[in-house]
């Protein structure tokens, strides 16, 4: 999630799309695998034609790929549902990649450790 100026409105888009996008995800789908996701960010174009939303969960790479493909097949139907929440007249496209902060915090942690404890050793 590369760091950009981004204008008021896009944040506050973005933010919108963020808490309402976890929200849909947990009332709206009928996916199991779907509703063990955490939205963790959302970006949108500076002309709010499109949106990347970054989803996290435990999931396997093999699982991963199904997520990812079942979020794209649902794509439409999350527009729709977020139209009148969101209230603006055109709703963004969305896109979804997988958030791996999480599991490069785990690893640097992890590798962290072993030299800790290499370390202690010495």
């Amino acid at each position: 999630m590369p760091a950009r100026s981004e204008s008021p409105r896009t944040r506050r888009v973005a933010e919108r799309i963020k808490i309402e996008m976890a929200e849909i995800f947990q009332k709206e789908t009928e996916d199991p695998r779907l509703r063990a996701l955490a939205v963790t960010a959302a970006r949108v174009s500076k002309d709010l034609s499109s949106a990347r939303v970054w989803v996290s969960g435990q999931m396997n790479p093999e699982v991963e790929k199904e997520v990812l493909a079942a979020l794209e097949h649902a794509a439409p139907f999350f527009r729709t549902l977020l139209a009148p929440r969101l209230g603006l007249r055109i709703v963004p496209t969305l896109r979804f990649e997988i958030d791996r902060t999480i599991e490069a915090g785990a690893r640097i942690e992890e590798l962290l450790r072993e030299i800790k404890d290499q370390d202690e050793k010495a």
